[in-house]
């Protein structure tokens, strides 16, 4: 009996997303030849944990989720440093910054998002960074070594950690934020104000409600001005303003997109037989920043390609559960009270923990904890 010729899945983009849903595929069926292609220099990692090889704690190599042997046990071609460029759905054939065509019969897009850089004067200085993977690390290591002041730019989670990496590392840091409670998305003003205080306690500086208007120097940054006309002294500039999904290559192409590269319930792009999944993807007109619905679109998208019933993917509700600077919180649903809501609230000044529980109608319908997240499940069932 002659073996069933396999199909030709390529997969752009090797991160968690994309690689998280080959490992479902993995599990499920033997039916596809696999290749990878991924734009850094190294197996899929753990892009979470970049804020401890920022501050030295773990190693490049302590972060990778899939080491190179994985991909050869697996039977699966990897091309590092490469990125695909153009799909040509006529042909069914894409083509890479290296000249290299590849033909397929399936695509799963996972390529992720590009940290936003802000289009302010000066931005293209030289000592200017984002804090999206493990390049931007090495490149805030070295800077650490020959330097004293950082500013960060972005009070939420990503440049909390990268502030916290680099005090580690010996300079002096401080967070400009634009508004005038961090990480404003996940806390309430309560939970951000004992947020701040903890790591003021750590040795991170703030200078909130600031708006940067340039960054200033000659071909290296030495400062931020501010719209109020101060100025802050930095040899070093992070921003961590936020995200934007990386459309270049279905855009380039000719695919449907928005924000992201617009999908189904299951994860089908406009092209025949091209998927898309992670941070790139624009499900019912929400484009996913965190690991949670990027995993549960993977294990839709998975059992999809290899034709296994599934659910359809209907969104997710976003529940975040983080470790910020050795504190532990957790966010989930609506965690600004109005009138329409009961609201139960605890705090310990002396345990340093808060927790508040938003009720409408005898429903939980969000809640916020800070330094004791134990209960963080039970809310989320």
């Amino acid at each position: 009996m002659q073996e069933q010729k396999k199909e030709k899945l390529l997969v752009i983009g090797n991160g968690m997303a994309g690689i998280s849903t080959v490992e479902q595929i993995l599990k499920l069926s033997d039916s596809f030849n696999i290749t990878v292609f991924g734009s850094e220099p190294y197996p899929n990692y753990n892009r979470i944990m970049l804020s401890y090889v920022l501050e030295g704690s773990k190693t490049v190599d302590d972060i990778v989720l899939n080491d190179w042997n994985w991909y050869k046990d697996n039977r699966i071609t990897l091309h590092t440093t490469t990125t695909v460029t153009h799909i040509d759905a006529g042909s069914k054939q894409v083509t890479t910054d290296k000249g290299m065509t590849e033909c397929y019969d399936k695509i799963i897009i996972a390529t992720g998002s590009n940290p936003f850089i802000l289009p302010i004067p000066g931005s293209d200085k030289k000592g200017v960074v984002g804090f999206r993977d493990i390049s931007d690390c090495n490149q805030m290591i070295d800077a650490a070594k020959k330097n004293n002041k950082a500013a960060i730019i972005g009070g939420g989670l990503l440049g909390l950690e990268a502030a916290k990496g680099l005090v580690n590392l010996g300079m002096d840091v401080t967070v400009v934020h634009l508004m005038e409670d961090i990480m404003e998305r996940q806390l309430d003003h309560s939970a951000s104000s004992m947020l701040q205080a903890e790591l003021e306690r750590q040795g991170i500086k703030f200078a909130m409600g600031k708006q940067t208007s340039e960054l200033i120097g000659g071909e290296r940054v030495s400062g931020l001005r501010f719209s109020d006309g101060s100025v802050l002294d930095a040899e070093l500039v992070v921003m961590a303003v936020g995200i934007k999904p990386n459309i270049a290559l279905a855009k380039a192409s000719g695919m449907e997109v928005g924000k992201g590269i617009v999908v189904d319930d299951y994860m089908r792009t406009s092209f025949e037989g091209v998927y898309s999944v992670g941070e790139c993807t624009q499900h019912r007109g929400v484009c996913y920043g965190l690991v949670a619905p990027l995993f549960e679109q993977g294990h839709v998208l998975a059992k999809h390609i290899c034709g296994v019933d599934t659910l359809p993917y209907e969104g997710s509700i976003v529940a975040t559960k983080l470790k910020i600077s050795g504190v532990d919180v957790f966010s989930a649903g609506e965690f600004v009270e109005g009138p329409e809501h009961t609201v139960i609230t605890a705090k310990d000044e002396w345990k340093r923990t808060y927790k508040k529980i938003l009720l409408h109608d005898n429903i939980i319908v969000g809640a916020v904890l800070f330094g004791d997240v134990t209960e963080s499940s039970n809310l989320q069932s």
